[in-house]
């Protein structure tokens, strides 16, 4: 008798790329919701958008069947990951972004999701040879 192997579809919520992609998005909003209305309209407005789009690109990529559909939205995803750093970096250097702990923790969630990122899109596309 030969034993087949069953492997367990892994849901969306449960990709770690997702997960860090939502952990930074709650610090983004955090960072959002305590600027006043002029710095949310010039900047804060960008860095929201960019950071929440890191996520929802990925959603939409794993929702894809075909693998370039999917690696099409991770490049997505990865490129308003690195708009969202630019928009950060921007908001430290104005002194918009001054809480400590927030930076912090936008700077440990950053490399990452970007490493992990990177990786989703690599294993994405050598699924295509097996």
């Amino acid at each position: 008798m030969q034993k087949t192997e069953t492997r367990e579809y892994l849901g969306l919520e449960k990709l770690e790329t997702y997960q860090l992609a939502r952990q930074l998005s709650r610090v983004a909003w955090l960072v959002y919701s305590n600027l006043d209305w002029q710095e949310k309209k010039v900047i804060g407005e960008q860095f929201l958008t960019a950071t929440d789009s890191c996520g929802a690109n990925i959603a939409e990529g794993y929702g894809r069947y075909h693998y370039l559909d999917k690696v099409k939205f991770y490049y997505n995803a990865r490129a308003s990951l690195i708009e969202s750093l630019h928009w950060s970096k921007l908001l430290v250097e104005r002194k918009i972004m001054t809480d400590r702990t927030l930076v912090d923790e936008y700077k440990k969630i950053y490399p990452i999701l970007s490493l992990k990122l990177n990786s989703l899109i690599k294993t994405t596309l050598n699924k295509r040879n097996s």
